[in-house]
């Protein structure tokens, strides 16, 4: 029992960390991959860009506006992508959903990090907030063609999330005086 709970804490700081510190907030420069993800029940906000050369990741912008585990989530994502093909992305996400859902998740894939995620998923509520830098992800991933090297963004003109992700857009920036303390903006 208590190596369970020193396992708890070390999940916990690491946690706090990616969300103290996220990765993954510097801007890319010309992305392929546009995508906004907004969870309507909590409010939490995700923008992701991602650049590609070739079928590679050279670059990852991770943008969170929410609660740790968003946050955290959208850094350990922004760190794990790094370097990896589109496929080795698909299969991150993939095991990610498994692990949240408490399936088993394919043999010889290191999660890293999201591991200290393992956790949320004893809160069911919580688990969207874990998997929302990666649903808006896998969602960039699925519309936009492998071959293509233009920007696309799921958010419209008028910065509307799809219909698909269920919200409304990014919501007005709050004033300085209505600004939770502890959360991360999106520009």
């Amino acid at each position: 029992m208590q190596d369970e709970s020193r396992m708890d804490d070390l999940y916990r700081e690491v946690v706090m960390d990616h969300f103290r510190s996220p990765r993954g907030k510097a801007e890319v420069d010309n992305p392929n991959l546009v995508n906004v993800g907004v969870n309507p029940l909590c409010g939490d906000e995700i923008k992701v860009a991602v650049k590609f050369d070739g079928d590679r990741v050279v670059g990852v912008q991770a943008l969170s506006h929410g609660c740790s585990i968003s946050v955290a989530s959208a850094s350990m994502m922004a760190e794990l992508l790094a370097g990896r093909t589109r496929e080795e992305a698909g299969k991150l996400i993939e095991a990610f959903r498994a692990m949240m859902r408490g399936e088993s998740q394919p043999e010889g894939l290191e999660l890293g990090d999201l591991e200290a995620l393992q956790g949320v998923r004893k809160y069911p509520v919580r688990v969207k907030c874990a998997l929302l830098p990666w649903m808006t992800l896998k969602d960039a991933l699925t519309a936009e063609p492998a071959s293509s090297a233009s920007p696309t963004s799921l958010a419209g003109e008028t910065g509307e999330v799809s219909p698909k992700r269920g919200g409304s857009g990014i919501p007005p920036e709050p004033t300085s005086t209505e600004k939770e303390p502890g959360k991360e903006e999106i520009k």
